[in-house]
């Protein structure tokens, strides 16, 4: 009994050691990933945030990706905090109000970015299938205010997961999570995520550029092979970056006793949280970069500036030859 008590106690500590190693190897990762995150974010979207703001002509599509730009800027802008916190061991050092903050910001990015891709989506398939209808409605003006209940109701779904996040001291830690006073809280949020901020807009998305695709094949345009390249792009790209993030959380609220699992659910959390996060990277890339119109707005931006500078350059010089044949012809004449 006794060797049998040692050999489970063995067990144990090298089944923790494991655990530990396994862990601190996907926060790594994780982190590693957040900074990318929050390097190349507000670097990407603060040139779609330019050019679609000073360089491109306001139409209900520069409006849409403005505001998307918007949302993703503010939440890589604040990855900050949080990597931080991470490096930190996740002892979180700002105080609560940062702690809701930063939570607010995440949810908000993460459900007015899906609501302004699916408003993106079937504004593209009106466009698609009544073009008349859509040239006459889909105004800037009308894009600006569906943005505005846009950001409204991200807003509201995000006040829940806001209200429940609290400073909480364990293991001479301060962190910044949920509490939640019944468990059932906790697993209706979870549902309510996954239902409006993926599941409904996803479909609605694949239902969009389904249409997109039928009436693309009819009209036999040149550019269907290219539209349908970006549209299988974006949908694969928001089902791989929000998916596991989603199933993760469904397994983090599963009341399991198994290990493994456990050790699974640990390791998948911070891992797809931060291949979600990710998808502010890939937004410009995918719905701004792929388009004609921004590449060549981006390159008359940048040779704009160069343009500029040699022409202050050679403009100093031309005053510095004037004044010099101006003394010479001086000189000249009163000899």
């Amino acid at each position: 009994m006794l060797f049998i008590a040692i050999e489970n106690k063995t067990e144990m500590e090298n089944s923790t050691m494991v655990y530990s190693d396994v862990t601190t190897g996907m926060d790594i990762i994780s982190l590693v990933v957040y900074c990318v995150a929050f390097v190349l974010g507000p670097i990407g979207n603060g040139l779609v945030i330019y050019v679609t703001s000073c360089r491109i002509k306001k139409t209900a599509n520069s409006v849409w990706f403005l505001n998307l730009a918007l949302a993703d800027f503010l939440f890589t802008s604040f990855l900050l905090l949080y990597i931080i916190n991470m490096a930190r061991g996740y002892d979180w050092p700002f105080g609560d109000i940062l702690c809701k903050l930063y939570s607010m910001v995440t949810m908000l990015n993460m459900f007015a970015s899906i609501f302004l891709l699916t408003a993106i989506s079937l504004d593209r398939c009106l466009s698609t299938w009544v073009v008349v209808w859509a040239h006459n409605k889909c105004t800037p003006g009308r894009a600006e205010v569906i943005c505005v209940g846009i950001w409204l109701a991200s807003l509201v779904c995000s006040l829940p997961f806001t209200i429940f996040r609290q400073i909480i001291h364990h293991d001479n830690r301060t962190m910044c999570s949920y509490s939640f006073p019944h468990s059932s809280t906790g697993r209706n949020l979870v549902v309510f995520r996954f239902l409006l901020g993926f599941l409904i807009p996803f479909l609605v998305i694949i239902g969009s550029y389904i249409a997109i695709w039928i009436r693309a094949k009819r009209l036999q345009r040149g550019r269907t092979r290219r539209s349908l390249r970006i549209i299988v792009s974006v949908v694969l790209a928001f089902f791989i970056c929000w998916m596991p993030f989603h199933v993760f959380q469904f397994m983090d609220i599963m009341e399991e006793d198994n290990q493994g699992f456990n050790l699974v659910v640990h390791i998948g959390i911070p891992l797809s949280a931060s291949l979600a996060f990710l998808n502010s990277c890939l937004n410009p890339i995918l719905y701004v970069f792929m388009c004609d119109e921004f590449q060549k707005k981006l390159r008359q931006s940048v040779l704009l500036v160069f343009e500029n500078a040699f022409a202050e350059d050679h403009g100093m010089n031309f005053v510095s030859s004037t004044r010099s044949l101006s003394s010479h012809l001086s000189r000249i004449s009163r000899s």
